[in-house]
């Protein structure tokens, strides 16, 4: 601990975080003001218009949860479901399974994200979108939500989003999470959803060929099934995964992971969420 703090710069193909922008770094080495200072105010609504944006809503409701992408999944179940309700999960997934161990019943328009997924943010900041249908549920319950940091009639005051003219203390944010995803966010803008979606679609189109023309097999054969964000490799008959991730870490500083679920084993996963 009695020295200054060292970190190794590394090439990051995980699921997230990704290696960011030197302008969304610098954004998060800004000095710290004050989380209910006017000007955090208008950062926090500039991340609310970015939000609506990339979620392409218009959606009142919308905000950034300070947490992972998991408090944004927390956030939806405990702010809709209330006790003794039913609810109807779609498990395609490891998060579906997660959800369907805290979940009930769900079956509203809510969009939430975790700022290190392809918004090239740091994470510990969670986008989420409620639409007014999932307003009238959820401001109209019997019961309070069993978490005090994730109820959102406290969360949509200290957003701006319930009419009232005052903000009231309800947590310490993120101030720097804020800046880094306001930047993050811009960014995305300026840029424009379409120009992001085509350059992912190329990269990863230009990653398959490649991986292809090593010998590699891609696990998901159909290229109209492949997401650009994510591509799956198959492991090579005789290698372990881990040792293979464990090689490519230590001799090319690069991140890669392993399956999840069923696939552990028997894929590594490289991501282009930047």
């Amino acid at each position: 601990m009695l020295r200054p703090l060292e970190v190794p710069y590394r090439y990051l193909f995980g699921p997230g975080p990704s290696n960011v922008s030197p302008r969304v770094l610098s954004a998060g080495g800004r000095p710290i003001i004050g989380h209910l200072h006017p000007e955090m105010y208008e950062i926090m609504n500039d991340i609310k218009e970015g939000i609506r944006y990339a979620f392409q809503t218009n959606n009142h409701m919308t905000l950034a949860m300070s947490g992972s992408g998991h408090t944004a999944m927390e956030c939806a179940v405990f702010n809709i479901v209330e006790p003794g309700e039913s609810v109807l999960v779609s498990i395609n997934g490891v998060w579906g399974e997660r959800v369907a161990e805290i979940a009930e019943r769900m079956d509203i328009d809510i969009l939430y994200t975790g700022s290190q997924k392809a918004l090239n943010a740091p994470p510990g900041t969670a986008p989420i979108s409620f639409n007014e249908r999932a307003c009238q549920k959820m401001f109209n319950r019997k019961s309070k939500p069993v978490s005090y940091l994730l109820d959102m009639s406290h969360l949509s005051n200290y957003w701006g989003n319930d009419g009232k003219p005052a903000r009231m203390y309800h947590h310490t944010g993120p101030v720097s999470g804020f800046f880094t995803l306001r930047e993050s966010l811009a960014i995305l803008a300026e840029k424009g959803l379409e120009n992001s979606w085509r350059q992912h679609r190329e990269v990863a189109e230009y990653l398959w060929k490649g991986l292809e023309d090593l010998g590699l097999q891609l696990f998901i054969k159909d290229k109209d099934l492949r997401l650009p964000s994510v591509t799956t490799i198959a492991i090579p008959d005789g290698y372990d995964w881990k040792e293979l991730l464990a090689y490519i870490m230590k001799h090319h500083q690069m991140e890669m992971t392993g399956g999840l679920g069923p696939s552990i084993g028997m894929v590594r996963r490289t991501r282009l969420i930047g």
